[in-house]
């Protein structure tokens, strides 16, 4: 029986080991020296290719059209070098598989869909993680699956994905491209996460863009966008997809930072139920000075024929947009009048005076609600204008919103900002599931958004650490490694978050304990206490007590907070002065049981 157990035992883990799929590894000292000794035609569901990080890039191009699932995706993953640094996959004289077969090779470094051999199909699931791609466009070549050698057309990408369902793109740099990441129309449910794309397009080119997309589903969040190649005349995220998310991501330079246009090429998905809503929030969009159009954002179509156009509604909400332009520039192109947009709790900073910023381009309607802008700012500039803009009285003007450091590009909030707690309730369309929740964080990351009261308006909620990071730190105050919560730059062990929260000097040794021992008298009894000095609200933080008899098990005691009062528990009782907030054991000094005192400190 026993001999039996074992058997059926060593059977289910083999089971089980070929149900997570196999694993090849790639790279120096690796089981395969580059990708293209990778069977990419015979991946399967649960399948992970691990390619580590090496001085040299690889020159290797590929194809992948398999099929994972849900829970067993087909995984592609960069694993870094010592500091991090992205394994390079170089398009410039990289050579492709020959097992391989596939068209359009000249059309990307990396391609998703479309092939001969493996068998054309839709891949589903497909993840590809943490690489850095470049070098797909003319004057650039490599030697296809023939053998043969050949020049990437103009319009090559990074990425391209000409067909796929459930891709997930993330922490990938996109560089050196005709478009950094291209995906076609036959594409659904992609999510484009934490990269960096930029330096993309063809110097002269309008048709070429740091990303080019059209699917039945997109959400791009958590990526940075910076400028194109030099000379490039593309946009820096151009879309044609039905399902639009546009949340969380930093935006920098392009011909316009945001082209959404109508899917000409698809009629399914003009089709689409989602094609008429698209929401865009919680971004840093940044129009630097002289750079391309003066839109920052279009939204319609441009395919010139005007039944197809998204004829829908754009909700921009919760962003900040900041132009450092000189001259005029233009918040909105809507294509049509049958575009609108609902354009509320937004940051629109122009550097120059206010009577040089206007909202629409010419048509479509605009409805305001509660937006940041300078005063002077117009409907239109253009004579023609045949639009409206409604709201207009709804807006918050001033000569600063009250940026940490406009030059640093720091827009997080000043204590004075008139934006904190101004915001407009959501519009009932984006309450559910486009309300922001998140916050970019440099770079191609994101933290929880914590509104202290009544929601603020732009991309960021005040956080009064943040402007305490600002005060103490300049330069270095979104360096993580010198200002961040758990950094310690003075070396004195206590770490910046309770640096702040003890109201202590984060860059110079602190000669006393944040947290001291005291002494409550009440009546004849005497109670042992702790006592900080509690940084005044708001602060966003709760400071937690909790007391032990032998420092295992901890119970809880009194809670300091912005918003509430501290309250007697079973274990202790506030015992604040007005210099001190002091709190004291419910047992007094003659008690025989030991008892010790803590303090925690948490983001409410």
């Amino acid at each position: 029986m026993n001999f039996r157990s074992k058997i059926i035992l060593i059977t289910c883990v083999v089971a089980i080991s070929k149900a997570l799929g196999a694993t090849y590894d790639v790279g120096l000292g690796q089981a395969l020296a580059t990708p293209s000794d990778v069977a990419w035609e015979t991946l399967a569901a649960g399948d992970t290719v691990r390619i580590h990080w090496q001085e040299n890039p690889y020159h290797d191009k590929w194809v992948i059209c398999r099929q994972g699932s849900e829970f067993m995706p087909i995984t592609i993953i960069g694993i870094p070098g010592p500091n991090g640094e992205r394994p390079i996959i170089d398009g410039n004289g990289a050579t492709t598989r020959l097992a391989l077969n596939y068209w359009g090779e000249n059309r990307g470094v990396i391609k998703i869909g479309g092939a001969s051999f493996p068998a054309d199909t839709t891949p589903t699931h497909i993840i590809i993680d943490g690489l850095e791609i470049r070098g797909g466009r003319p004057p650039y070549g490599f030697t296809d699956d023939t053998g043969v050698i050949q020049s990437y057309s103009n319009n090559a990408a990074a990425l391209y994905v000409e067909k796929g369902d459930q891709i997930t793109i993330r922490n990938c740099v996109m560089q050196d491209c005709g478009n950094g990441l291209f995906v076609a129309a036959n594409s659904s449910n992609v999510v484009v996460e934490s990269n960096y794309i930029h330096g993309n397009g063809n110097a002269g080119s309008i048709y070429e863009h740091n990303s080019y997309t059209a699917a039945a589903g997109i959400t791009f969040q958590y990526n940075r966008y910076g400028p194109l190649r030099s000379g490039a005349g593309g946009n820096n995220l151009k879309d044609r997809s039905a399902g639009t998310v546009i949340r969380y991501n930093w935006i920098e330079g392009g011909n316009r930072q945001l082209d959404l246009v109508d899917a000409e090429d698809s009629i399914e998905l003009q089709q689409d139920s989602r094609y008429h809503s698209t929401f865009v929030y919680g971004n840093v969009l940044i129009e630097p000075a002289d750079a391309g159009n003066r839109q920052i954002i279009h939204y319609g179509g441009d395919s010139g024929n005007e039944p197809g156009y998204r004829k829908g509604t754009l909700y921009l909400h919760h962003n900040t947009i900041v132009s450092t332009r000189s001259g005029r520039t233009t918040l909105l192109r809507l294509s049509t009048n049958d575009e609108s947009a609902d354009c509320r709790n937004n940051i629109i900073f122009v550097t120059e005076t206010g009577n040089q910023l206007e909202l629409l381009a010419n048509a479509g309607a605009l409805s305001l609600n509660n937006n940041w802008l300078k005063p002077g700012w117009v409907n239109s500039f253009d004579s023609a204008y045949s639009g409206s803009v409604t709201g207009a009285a709804t807006c918050i003007t001033g000569s600063d919103p009250g940026f940490i450091n406009l030059n640093l590009q720091n827009f997080r909030l000043t204590a004075g900002s008139d934006a904190i707690n101004a915001a407009a309730a959501p519009h009932s369309t984006t309450i559910s599931n486009h309300n922001p929740v998140l916050e970019y964080e440099k770079f191609q990351r994101s933290k929880p958004r914590r509104p202290l009261d009544t929601p603020d308006l732009g991309a960021f909620e005040y956080s009064p650490y943040a402007a305490w990071r600002g005060e103490e730190f300049s330069a270095d105050a979104e360096n993580d490694l010198v200002s961040g919560e758990n950094a310690d730059p003075d070396g004195d062990q206590i770490l910046n978050l309770f640096e702040f929260a003890f109201m202590l000097d984060p860059k110079s040794a602190s000669a006393e304990a944040a947290l001291l021992p005291d002494w409550a008298i009440e009546g004849e009894n005497r109670y042992f206490a702790v006592k900080i000095k509690r940084r005044p609200a708001p602060t966003g933080l709760a400071y937690k007590t909790e007391v032990s008899e032998d420092l295992l098990t901890w119970w809880p005691g009194t809670v300091y907070t912005d918003t509430q009062a501290p309250t007697t528990t079973a274990y202790t009782t506030d015992a604040s002065s007005v210099d001190w907030t002091r709190v004291r054991l419910n047992k007094t000094i003659d008690s025989a049981t030991p008892a010790f005192i803590r303090i925690k400190v948490e983001y409410e």
